[in-house]
């Protein structure tokens, strides 16, 4: 994108997320569920097709404006990325890294203009971290497939038009090549939603067990056509490695929110007569919170770069995934302590942003996970002892 324009995105997204997202974050939080006007400002910004390439309706941002862009929409409860972002990432992903240009064709646009709601339907009860475990399952009956299974924790899935489903199709083969991923539009007989998880924390983002009973689908919901019979296990990796180095640019946005929280009230809160400001204590701790966003922010920029450049796209999301989740963990951490006792009560933005950064150590692969893959990575054969 021309720089100007690029400009002029970022410039419009933050008056969005700053003037009409942050007065609304105690009411989402509390209502569980993203008003409506704000999901459809949203879609006429474009938001649901950032990342996706400009022939079919998307933005097509670079990784590397899509971390500038994610640093500003992550100034704010990150229930709002969440509604447009697996549209942009893990699922959107997939028909760009894998799909057959009909397919693209079909999904793409509608997609992007968030006409269409896509969900990752990786995970599973007994395969998360090692997603090669999944044990749904997809057979050829005459001209379909028929897909028995079940996967937990699946983003938008009590809102999602479509999901792109891995299901074991090759049961000898080698873990990693024996699957394969389908489109499965909701409503498909056989396919059911389960009620909306209650989770610890980002209210407003739903997510939700799904349950696959002899769901069958036609040859053509099969990602990739036959090329991609069993190489679905390649694509969710590739769009994951995306999906880390956006996650981690919205650890680096809810960072410098809750720096901007914690410098505030020690500006205005006083203690013994005084501003807490002027304890060196406090000082100490905001120094360590702006020195982590710091560092975060330009961890996610260089990752960003080396990703677009296609010269490191492995170790560095990982590195930066790792980072980023574990930054903003101890920032939200100094900014409740800063707060003190009113750090801990419902309805200050600090307690509800630690409740939110918790989350960003587990998903897109766990901090373990993350140190498993940069060691791995590193050392080679050496790793398998």
């Amino acid at each position: 994108m021309d720089a100007a324009d690029f400009s002029a995105v970022l410039s419009e997204v933050r008056r969005f997320v700053r003037d009409r997202v942050v007065p609304l974050e105690a009411e989402i939080d509390e209502k569980d569920e993203m008003p409506a006007d704000i999901r459809e400002a949203a879609k006429k910004m474009g938001l649901f097709g950032f990342a996706l390439p400009e022939e079919y309706g998307g933005l097509g941002l670079s990784m590397l404006e899509e971390a500038q862009l994610m640093f500003e929409l992550g100034y704010t409860t990150p229930s709002l990325r969440s509604m447009f972002g697996t549209n942009n990432g893990i699922a959107g992903h997939v028909l760009m890294v894998g799909g057959t240009e009909e397919q693209k064709a079909q999904w793409l646009p509608r997609i992007a203009s968030g006409d269409v709601l896509a969900s990752f339907a990786l995970t599973e009860p007994e395969a998360g971290s090692d997603p090669s475990t999944l044990t749904t399952k997809a057979h050829l009956d005459g001209d379909d497939w028929v897909i028995n299974g079940a996967k937990r924790y699946i983003t938008n899935a009590p809102l999602a038009d479509v999901f792109m489903v891995f299901a074991r199709t090759d049961p000898d083969a080698p873990r990693t090549r024996g699957i394969s991923t389908f489109l499965v539009p909701a409503g498909t007989p056989g396919l059911t939603v389960a009620p909306k998880d209650h989770k610890m924390g980002q209210f407003g983002a739903w997510t939700a067990d799904v349950f696959f009973d002899d769901v069958r689908v036609p040859a053509s919901a099969l990602v990739g056509g036959e090329d991609g019979l069993n190489r679905g296990f390649g694509t969710a990796m590739g769009c994951i490695a995306h999906g880390r180095v956006h996650i981690s640019s919205l650890c680096v946005g809810m960072a410098e929110r809750l720096v901007d929280e914690s410098v505030e009230y020690a500006r205005t809160r006083r203690q013994s007569g005084k501003l807490i400001g002027s304890f060196q204590l406090i000082q100490g701790l905001i120094a360590d919170s702006m020195t982590d966003y710091y560092a975060g922010r330009a961890t996610v920029l260089e990752a960003a770069r080396a990703f677009d450049a296609g010269t490191d796209t492995k170790i560095g999301p990982s590195c930066t995934k790792y980072f980023a989740s574990e930054m903003v963990w101890r920032v939200a951490d100094r900014a409740v302590q800063i707060h003190g006792g009113a750090g801990y009560m419902r309805g200050v933005a600090v307690e509800r942003f630690y409740r939110d950064a918790r989350l960003f150590r587990i998903y897109e692969g766990t901090s373990q996970i993350q140190q498993v893959i940069i060691a791995k990575a590193l050392l080679g054969e050496a790793a398998r002892g």
